[in-house]
């Protein structure tokens, strides 16, 4: 019998993104159920509980929600190429970076780009993105996940192609070649990856979303 999978969606979503980006590596086929945030399912609302938002995966009935904790999951239920590694050192290596990135990098910069953003919190921001950059800089390789991405590169998505529309949007640059030139060209390899680009939001989609959500701000 095949699997039933099922995918609470909302294209504009970076976390949303992320699982599709897992489902895509593994070659997963599954049903995108597109969300009306400002007005949620009912069967969004039964497979998270908790939360009360997307993504949720339901995997043969089974819903498991976070975005990083599905895609976790998502490598450990289906066979292919591996989005953590195999080393017990090296995976817990790449969960630290990625709640890292969750946890620290994310909420800095949509302070800074929000409302009550400043000089203060647009360097608290950069002060982050920095400890990014100079990791992937000693490590020296492509992608956070060396040769390919894993878990850290998918948990950064928001920083290689939402910033970027965010900051066309808002007028503000904190993330340019210059100051942080490892993570730039990072960010052009991993969007122009084929397995990236074919689960990609239109940016036109993603700038008037974002051009509605600041003019309320």
């Amino acid at each position: 019998m095949a699997d039933e999978v099922k995918l609470y969606a909302a294209a504009v979503s970076p976390f949303v993104f992320r699982v599709k980006i897992a489902l895509n590596i593994k070659g997963i086929k599954y049903e995108n159920l597109e969300q009306d945030l400002s007005n949620k399912s009912a069967e969004l609302l039964k497979y998270n509980p908790v939360y009360k938002k997307v993504p949720v995966l339901v995997h043969n009935g089974n819903a498991i929600s976070e975005s990083l904790v599905i895609v976790e999951y998502i490598d450990d239920a289906w066979k292919g190429v591996s989005i953590l590694p195999h080393d017990p050192y090296e995976k817990a290596v790449a969960r630290f970076w990625a709640k890292f990135i969750d946890d620290t990098c994310i909420p800095a910069l949509l302070k800074t780009f929000g409302r009550d953003g400043n000089k203060k919190t647009d360097k608290e921001a950069c002060d982050q993105l920095q400890i990014l950059e100079n990791e992937l800089k000693v490590k020296g390789t492509k992608f956070f996940g060396g040769d390919s991405i894993n878990l850290v590169d998918i948990a950064a998505d928001f920083i290689a192609y939402w910033v970027g529309i965010i900051q066309e949007v808002t007028g503000k640059t904190l993330v340019t070649k210059d100051k942080f030139p490892t993570i730039t060209v990072w960010a052009d390899h991993f969007i122009n990856l084929e397995v990236i680009n074919q689960v990609l939001p239109p940016r036109e989609q993603l700038l008037a979303f974002f051009k509605k959500m600041f003019a309320k701000a």
